[in-house]
């Protein structure tokens, strides 16, 4: 009898466990996740993957926080899963999507600098970002 309750107590602990796991990936923000350590040039510490795209599509990286604005040079087109190094924050046209989300990151390749809609970035919410990154 003992050890049945013990097996319901961990199939009940495991079940609150993954809940509470999925809730904070869920809450993180739109792409799930968190700005993790790495190193694109010097001094860049934080970065974040592309996340969000669709299949046969690409992210560009502009001279400014808006989609009008001109691509900025010295990037390619990409994918879910490329990495980018990010500096700071600031606000601009919402996200392609139509979510409204008007957050956008500066990026750094390593080569040249630009912007993107933090949307399509596994840098989690701005609650988790702005306690990292300055606002530009």
């Amino acid at each position: 009898m003992a050890m049945q309750q013990k097996r319901r107590t961990l199939v009940a602990v495991g079940a609150v466990l993954t809940a509470a796991a999925s809730s904070v990936l869920v809450g993180a923000g739109p792409a799930g996740a968190a700005i993790h350590q790495c190193t694109i040039s010097g001094d860049r510490t934080q970065c974040a993957y592309v996340t969000g795209i669709d299949a046969g599509s690409y992210l560009a990286v502009r001279t400014a926080p808006r989609y009008n604005a001109p691509k900025s040079p010295g990037f390619g087109q990409y994918q879910n899963g490329h990495q980018f190094g990010v500096s700071c924050w600031t606000t601009g046209d919402p996200d392609a999507d139509g979510n409204g989300y008007r957050y956008w990151m500066l990026v750094d390749n390593g080569i040249n600098t630009g912007y993107v809609n933090d949307w399509y970035l596994t840098t989690g919410g701005p609650s988790t970002w702005k306690s990292q990154l300055p606002q530009c």
